[in-house]
């Protein structure tokens, strides 16, 4: 297999922190759908759809990716691709729906703290284990520092009256989808490594997230009534083509970054951006300004001490 050639760090981390800041669109987006219609789950189902549409629409108009649907059957039927390396898409679906469920009610910083402890400690973990297309990534002094500042990040946006405000598993789910949005990071990357092609690891994830999504959503209909309806406005479709573009770049930058490094840098973009949002669009449980300043303050110091360091 032919060795991977990385790109520069500073320009591997801007492609993360730009997955962050559109991360971080994409979840105000996505609550203000969920927020909408009154469901979260089918909010999450519209994005995940629409990716979905603009991926079928694109990929037979690449070569690049038409071979790499044809190395993706060819390894599912000779059994080279394993099928765990093909639900990666399964956690974007708890990402999206979390979005519609919390971010439209915490605002999308407190959304993203929660998103950080989730993303920084499994990242750890899946580079440690070797998880992630680039093998196994030594945890250095660094990386554990920078892990734990992002958990500092999280603590600071849980004071004043945000627990007060919200209940405890609202806080919950985002430190799950963070958890997902790690492990997704690494499957996807397999599975780009395996076809030779990131937008056919991401036409699968997305294949696998709408499946669940269908299921979930159907049963938050039987259970809850049919949502409120479909808002007018076009800006709140736009969710799923964003997420597009983030998990194909994704799949394709993981390989140069290791996971925790790709979240590290994604973390970067989407608190800086989530608090941009916050300030222009606040909602009633959004953190205080202090709390906002000193997530990003702590977070940038998580990236930078995360850096690799030349020899």
């Amino acid at each position: 297999m032919t060795e991977t050639r990385h790109l520069p760090t500073g320009i591997a981390l801007g492609g993360a922190v730009a997955i962050g800041a559109m991360t971080a669109i994409q979840a105000r987006i996505n609550g203000v759908l969920g927020v909408r219609l009154d469901d979260g789950i089918v909010a999450g189902l519209i994005s995940f759809s629409v990716g979905l549409v603009v991926l079928i629409i694109v990929m037979p108009l690449i070569p690049s990716a038409r071979a790499g649907a044809r190395r993706l059957v060819t390894g599912i039927r000779s059994r080279r691709i394993p099928f765990w390396m093909l639900l990666g898409g399964t956690c974007g679906a708890l990402t999206v729906s979390t979005q519609g469920l919390v971010a439209g009610v915490l605002g999308v910083s407190l959304f993203t703290v929660g998103v950080v402890a989730g993303q920084t400690l499994h990242g750890l973990l899946l580079d440690r284990i070797g998880f992630g297309p680039s093998g196994v990534v030594a945890v250095t002094t660094g990386r554990v520092i920078g892990g734990l500042l992002a958990l500092v990040a999280v603590a600071i946006s849980l004071g004043g009256d945000v627990l007060a405000s919200a209940p405890v598993w609202l806080l919950v789910l985002p430190f799950l989808a963070g958890a997902g949005i790690a492990w997704q990071s690494g499957a996807n990357g397999r599975l780009a490594r395996a076809t030779a092609s990131p937008i056919t690891a991401t036409l699968m994830s997305f294949i696998a997230g709408t499946t669940v999504l269908i299921i979930a959503a159907g049963i938050s209909v039987a259970v809850k009534g049919m949502p409120q309806a479909l808002p007018t406005e076009p800006w709140l479709y736009i969710g799923g083509l964003l997420g597009f573009v983030y998990i194909l770049l994704g799949a394709w930058l993981v390989p140069h970054t290791g996971v925790l490094l790709l979240g590290l840098g994604s973390v970067l973009g989407q608190l800086v951006t989530s608090i941009v949002i916050d300030l222009i669009w606040p909602v009633d449980a959004a953190p205080a300004l202090w709390q906002l300043i000193a997530m990003v303050v702590v977070a940038v110091a998580s990236v930078v001490v995360a850096l690799p360091r030349r020899r």
